[in-house]
Formats: C-alpha cells, sequence, structure tokens
C-alpha cells in the first residue's frame, strides 16, 4: 500500500516513520525544496535510534520505504491514502485539499492532522468530500499511538472506517470523535488541566516546578496505562457509581471555582516563564526536548513488552 505524506515538516517526518515501519510505501512531498532535503537526513536520524531502543528491527529497512517526491501529483499517484501535515491555517487547508482532491483517485481517503481546525471548514465545496476527514496525531506520532479520527458532517462512514483500521494495522490506538468540536477531545482535556495549573500558580498556591510533580508523579503514573474513568472505577469500593456518589458534591463545589473564562494573564505566563527558565535555560530546550523523546521510547518499549 502505498501513502502520500503532505508536508515535511516535525509531524510529517513521524508520520512518515508510523506508515514506513507499518509496512507501507511512503511518498513524501513538500511544496519546500529545502524541507523536503532536510526530512531525509532527520528521518534517517530517527529511524536509527528507534533501532537502537529496540522499537523496529531493521531502521535501513523503514527509511528504503520512505521517498521524496518532486511534484505532489508523484506523491499521489498510486496513492491510497493521504495525510496531510502544512500549517494550521485555514486558508492553507483550504487551497491543498482542493489541489488534493482534485489530484488523488477517488476512493483515495484524504486525512488532515489538524488539531483545532475540523474538517468542514475546508472540504465543504469539494467534490469528493465524503473522503475527506481529520486524523489528528498525538506528537511524535511514531511514540504516541493516540489518532483522533473526526469527519465532517458529509464524511463517508467508508472512508472513517477505513482510516481507523489502517491506523491499527500502523499499531497506532484510533479513538472515534463522533462529531466535530473545536480541538476535538485531546486538546480540550489538555486544556482543561492547564488552566486549572495555570490558575493555581496563579494563586500562589503551588509552584510550577511542584505542579508538574503532582501530575508527572501522581494523576500521571496512572494515567499512564488506564484513563480517567477507569481510574475513579477503581478508586471506591463499589466502582464509579460509588465513586460519584462519594465525591460528586466535592468536584462540583471545586467547579463553582473553575468557571471563570479570562485567557492566560501576561502576569501569570511571567511568572511561568520564570520557574521554568530557572528550572530550564533557554539553550537547553533542544536537549530536554531529545530527553523527553528518549524517555517515551523507553516507555513505548515497557508498553510493548507488558502487551506481549
Amino acid at each position: 500500500m502505498k501513502v502520500a505524506i503532505v508536508g515535511a515538516g516535525l509531524i510529517g517526518q513521524a508520520w512518515a516513520i508510523v506508515f514506513a515501519r507499518g509496512g507501507c510505501d511512503v511518498s513524501l512531498w513538500d511544496g519546500d525544496p529545502a524541507a523536503l532535503a532536510r526530512a531525509t537526513p532527520l528521518i534517517g536520524e530517527l529511524a536509527r535510534l528507534l533501532q537502537d531502543r529496540q522499537l523496529i528491527g531493521d531502521a535501513a529497512a523503514v527509511q528504503a520505504r520512505i521517498t521524496t517526491a518532486a511534484s505532489l501529483e508523484a506523491a499521489l499517484d498510486g496513492a491510497a491514502y493521504v495525510q496531510e501535515n502544512l500549517p494550521e491555517r485555514l486558508d492553507v487547508k483550504q487551497q491543498i485539499f482542493t489541489r488534493l482532491d482534485a489530484l488523488a483517485a477517488p476512493d483515495t481517503v484524504l486525512a488532515s492532522s489538524s488539531s483545532s481546525i475540523p474538517a468542514s471548514k475546508f472540504t465543504e465545496s469539494l467534490p469528493g468530500r465524503a473522503r475527506c476527514l481529520i486524523a489528528h496525531p498525538v506528537n511524535p506520532p511514531y511514540l504516541v499511538p493516540v489518532v483522533e479520527v473526526c469527519g465532517a458532517p458529509w464524511t463517508a462512514p467508508a472512508a472513517l472506517d477505513a482510516t481507523a483500521r489502517l491506523m491499527r494495522e500502523m499499531g497506532q490506538k484510533p479513538v472515534q470523535v463522533r462529531h466535530e468540536i473545536e480541538g476535538f477531545v485531546l486538546n480540550r482535556l489538555q486544556g482543561a488541566l492547564l488552566r486549572e495549573a495555570f490558575r493555581l500558580v496563579e494563586q500562589g498556591c503551588i509552584s510550577a516546578e511542584d505542579l508538574d510533580v503532582t501530575v508527572k508523579d501522581g494523576l500521571g503514573l496512572r494515567w499512564s496505562f488506564m484513563g480517567p474513568f477507569e481510574t475513579i472505577d477503581l478508586n471506591a469500593p463499589d466502582g464509579i457509581r460509588d465513586y460519584c456518589q462519594r465525591y460528586g458534591a466535592l468536584f462540583a463545589s471545586i467547579a463553582r471555582e473553575q468557571a471563570d473564562t479570562r485567557p492566560w494573564t501576561a502576569s501569570v505566563i511571567d511568572i511561568l516563564e520564570t520557574q521554568r527558565r530557572t528550572q530550564l535555560p533557554q539553550d537547553q530546550l533542544a536537549a530536554r526536548r531529545l530527553w523527553r523523546d528518549e524517555r517515551l521510547m523507553g516507555l513505548a518499549l515497557h508498553r510493548q513488552q507488558q502487551e506481549h
């Protein structure tokens, strides 16, 4: 099976590894030739690192399945699935999907990695709009497997089913977002936690460092292998209804204090910037991102071993 990746930035590179790792032939295209030239060695480095961490067996074979295309037409030729990864701008999405719909074979699924713009905003006028949808990954998708699959009101169920099936075959974890909503699901959950985290720091209740400890060494340990509903189902003797009866009033009381919808203020951003740069100087951000990805690789290997 051939997959076309449109956009050779970080997300496009990561998707190329996902599909090539899964056995697909991948054609990578970007309107910026310089970006396309940079992508190939970066993908090779990532593939070798994944092999070193025992997450893929043959980095050279994975890289060999990925080729660059000189034109969008060449990238789409013979492709059964397209994953678009261009900037998060409505005009950009509208322009590229108009081209994709005109050039791709009629039965080719056209998916966008958009994290906030629903497919209905840029596919409504397309003749082939029924095969267009969102397949929103978590960064980086070759280490974090969840993919939010969300169609527009006119997306064909067959296109959604085919995308979910392909993602499972590639080792990803597709979840169905049943109707369009701003930010889809993952970003809404993340946003709710971030809003309360910002508020608690702004109120002087806790430092940025201690809040991070609370999540990574508290909630995050359970969340790395079970979701919030399973968590509370196991946290009361008789399950989720028992939990709601015991703690529902507490959370309702807390929620009344969380009704503020103001944007994050400049003052709290200043506080967080100062505290974070004290912990991690600006010039060490890139190294810390690599450290993060290496930890994610270790966690991914552990999860693989636990599943077998």
